[in-house]
């Protein structure tokens, strides 16, 4: 069953699919792989290694447009996520650039896929921050990919739950405990969950993929770039030339 978590999530992202994509669709490009709000690409960033010939999950793909590039550098990928209305947003792509990804709805907690059918798997920004269990999300990914099989995800940095989400000077200047772990909630006027985020310290992240009998073998804490001046929700160049915004993981099975 859903957890309390997937099911106010996916009803938040299929309300706000369309505002996402009309926001951040031209940032993220149709046929792109970017790892996070600093402008992280794959094709410069190469975190995956060789594609090509390789079989590639993406974990939480929204509208797949990680997907699509691994599609166009000759990977076999197939991609999920949680919400319905992304994936149409997925289709939509499709039909105008010609490149289709086989993309299914499900829970990253629990996946529709056979043991050992992957090389690599992905993940930007995708289900990670928004499960409750993100062990089970790791242990899945670990139960899917072959021996020698790699997995990289990028999440928001824990540091910036300390900060306020502002991306002014306001959001300088922390205000609550980094060791806080409470999620980050939204409800309706009747009280009914409609949006979670939930915190884990970078020492809660290595525990988790130690546990999944994964290996850490990289982490990545992106500067801001030079002549980056996107702002996105409290990702911004004031903050990002002070404060790391987005934290890469590379875990391997051995």
């Amino acid at each position: 069953m859903p957890s309390v978590s997937s099911r106010a999530n996916r009803g938040w992202w299929d309300g706000n699919a369309d505002d996402y994509q009309v926001e951040h669709g031209d940032f993220l490009r149709d046929t792109g792989f970017v790892w996070c709000p600093e402008g992280v690409d794959e094709d410069e960033a190469g975190l995956l290694g060789e594609v090509r010939g390789r079989r590639v999950l993406e974990v939480g793909c929204g509208a797949a447009q990680c997907a699509r590039w691994l599609v166009t550098r000759g990977a076999q990928v197939a991609a999920f996520d949680l919400s319905h209305r992304q994936l149409r947003h997925a289709r939509r792509i499709d039909l105008d650039t010609g490149v289709r990804v086989p993309v299914v709805q499900a829970d990253a907690e629990a996946l529709p896929f056979a043991d050992a059918c992957f090389d690599l798997a992905c993940s930007a920004f995708g289900a990670l921050p928004f499960v409750a269990d993100p062990l089970a999300v790791l242990r899945e990914v670990r139960r899917v990919l072959r021996p020698g099989g790699r997995f990289v995800f990028s999440v928001s940095h824990p540091i910036r739950w300390a900060f306020p989400d502002d991306p002014g000077p306001r959001g300088l200047t922390s205000d609550r405990s980094y060791f806080d772990r409470s999620p980050y909630v939204e409800r309706d006027d009747d009280g009914t969950l409609t949006y979670v985020e939930h915190h884990r310290t970078m020492g809660d992240w290595v525990g988790l993929v130690v546990a999944s009998g994964l290996s850490l073998t990289g982490l990545l804490e992106p500067e801001w770039p030079q002549g980056h001046e996107r702002v996105w929700g409290g990702w911004s160049p004031l903050r990002g030339r002070h404060l790391p915004g987005t934290a890469i993981f590379s875990v391997n099975l051995a």
